[in-house]
This record gives structure tokens, sequence and C-alpha cells, in this order.
């Protein structure tokens, strides 16, 4: 690599998993770029609750990744690995951000340069840092698993969250009519701004008032991060030939009792997906998808990530803990 690239770097590591109070920062050696890759010096990183559960020990990273946490950054390009055919690399010194395989909370990360884009226009480091997670995400399964088209409906849970606001602002400029649960009128409102139908999930029964904007129907697809405990409510909510995609089982992944005859009577499709272990070929044609629908909303101002706050890298362990609280709209970003 150049001399102008450390031997070490500053990250942060864990010696074992546990709470946030295990997170603190230490010298590793910087990654050389695989072939294929670029090395990133990374400005801004993006906080996930996969990061939360691989802090836990519950979601280890997949063969071969980074074991430092982090799943989005945003920086400069410092250097190239040997190329690939079919590659292009981003030009040594240009401004991108990046879905990682892991590695964000560092100085510097090393990632297929198949899974980075630009800058959006006017954008600084920590809004670039907000987008990739988040909106590889929302794409992959709302667009490509659940194939959601122009007019269908779509119920989103955690609507006030990075993965809900920006599931919520993809949706309704795809042409589909976004619903979303939310745990208080503040969350609501914000999810109303970005184009929403907000169902406070404290006070509703959300199957309910789902009926009752539906006209009787049910919804399209339903896009799902607690799992078990809201399993069976959200088969009663899809409409016939519905779909359910489970990204997340926040609420816990055992399934209380129910009936499968939801399922056969209205033809239903439930699948559960993870992105972080899918391949690099999926996660590019992934990016490719953003680069042509998505980017150009970004440039122009129609869609936006929405950031909560910055914490700098070394406190990364008080921006799990806000995660964890839930007290926050949209995303939790690391300054560096």
């Amino acid at each position: 690599m150049a001399s102008t690239i450390p031997d070490e770097m500053t990250a942060i590591i864990l010696d074992e998993p546990g709470g946030p109070e295990v997170l603190h920062t230490d010298k590793v050696p910087t990654p050389s770029p695989k072939p294929g890759e670029v090395l990133i010096r990374v400005e801004a990183s993006g906080v996930n609750r996969p990061d939360i559960m691989q802090r836990k020990g519950y979601y280890p990273p997949p063969p071969g990744a980074s074991p430092l946490l982090g799943l989005e950054i945003a920086g400069t390009v410092v250097a190239h690995g040997s190329p690939l055919s079919g590659t292009e690399f981003p030009a040594i010194g240009s401004k991108i951000c990046a879905l990682t395989n892991g590695g964000g909370y560092a100085d510097y990360c090393a990632v297929p340069a198949s899974q980075c884009l630009p800058w959006p226009d006017h954008y600084d480091a920590v809004k670039a840092a907000a987008i990739p997670e988040t909106f590889f995400t929302v794409w992959s399964n709302l667009f490509t698993t659940a194939d959601l088209k122009k007019g269908e409906t779509v119920l989103i849970h955690g609507g006030a969250g990075g993965i809900g606001t920006a599931a919520i602002q993809i949706a309704k400029a795809m042409g589909a009519i976004p619903l979303t649960t939310v745990s208080d009128p503040e969350k609501g409102e914000l999810c109303e701004k970005l184009g929403a139908i907000a169902i406070n999930y404290k006070t509703d029964d959300f199957v309910e008032k789902v009926m009752e904007h539906t006209g009787g129907k049910g919804v399209d697809v339903i896009l799902d991060i607690i799992g078990g405990p809201y399993f069976s409510r959200n088969l009663k909510a899809l409409a016939m030939d519905g779909r359910l995609v489970i990204i997340a089982f926040q609420g816990g992944a055992k399934v209380e009792e129910f009936s499968l005859t939801p399922l056969m009577t209205k033809r239903l499709h439930v699948t559960a997906t993870a992105l972080r272990p899918r391949s690099k070929e999926y996660k590019a044609t992934v990016a490719e998808a953003l680069k042509t629908h998505i980017w150009p909303l970004l440039d122009s101002g129609a869609l936006e990530p929405i950031v909560h706050t910055t914490f700098p890298l070394a406190e990364a362990a008080e921006a799990h803990r806000l995660m964890e609280s839930s007290n926050h709209s949209g995303k939790i970003i690391l300054t560096h």
C-alpha cells in the first residue's frame, strides 16, 4: 500500500460479547484491499441493529468478512486492490459511501468496489453514511424479494427507525402506499411527513387499522422487524396473495401458536432474509438498482436519509445505548 497509509489504525473492538460497555478503541492492523476491493479512509459510519446483535454474540460475521463492527461507511478512496474482470474501481480520491461486509467502525475499511456508490450531490460524510445499509436492505427486501409494485400497499413496522424512514420514502417514491407502526405521536408525525399512514401500536390494534385503511382488503406487503410476537397478526393483516418479509427478530424469534389456514386460504408468501451473508454479486445488483432508481432522487433532494444524531467514533458504546433504548428517529452515525 502507499506510504501515506498507516500500518495501524484506530478501531472499535470488543474482547468478548456483552453490553455496550465492552466496546472500546484500540490499534489494529490497517486492512489491505483484496482483488476487486478498494480501501476507504472512513469519515463516518452508520450504527445498525445487526451491530448490536454482533456485539452480543448473536450475529457472527460471515466467512472472510472483517470481525470488526460496522456495515456502512462514507469516506475517501485511498487505494485499490488488484483488478477483477468486470469490476470498475472508483478513482483514488473520490468520495464514496459503501455497504461493507464488516469493519466500518475503524479509520480504514476495505470494501468490494461493486458495493460503492458516489456521495449524492451536496452530501457530507454523515448524510452519505446514513444511506447504504438501510437503502440496500429496503430495496433488496421490498423490490427484489417482495416484488412491491406501484399502487400496492405496504405495512412497514418500526417506521421511525433507520430502516423504516428509508422504507417509507422509497416505497412512496416508487408509487406504493406505505402504512407504518410507531410507538408515540411524535414518531407518527415524522412518518406522516415522510408520506406514510401512521398507526400507534400502543394505542391501536394495527390489524384493525390496516383493515380500516385498506377497505378490509389488507396490505399487499409487510416489512417486519419484530418477528415472533407479530407473526399471527401479520398474516391477518395481509391481503390475498400478500407477502410477508421478516428481516429482524427484535421481539424474539419464537412464534406464538397460530393457524396455518391463512397461508393457504389467502395464498400468502412468507420469507425471512438477511443481507450481510448474501454474495457480493447479489449486493452488486442491488447497488446498480439503487444507482438507477434511487440516486437521482437523492441527488435532487426528493429523498433524504433521516439522521437523528452523531457520536465520535470513540463513543460507540453511547451510540449503541441510544439505539437499544429506541429513543431515536432515523439514523445514528459515528464520526471519525
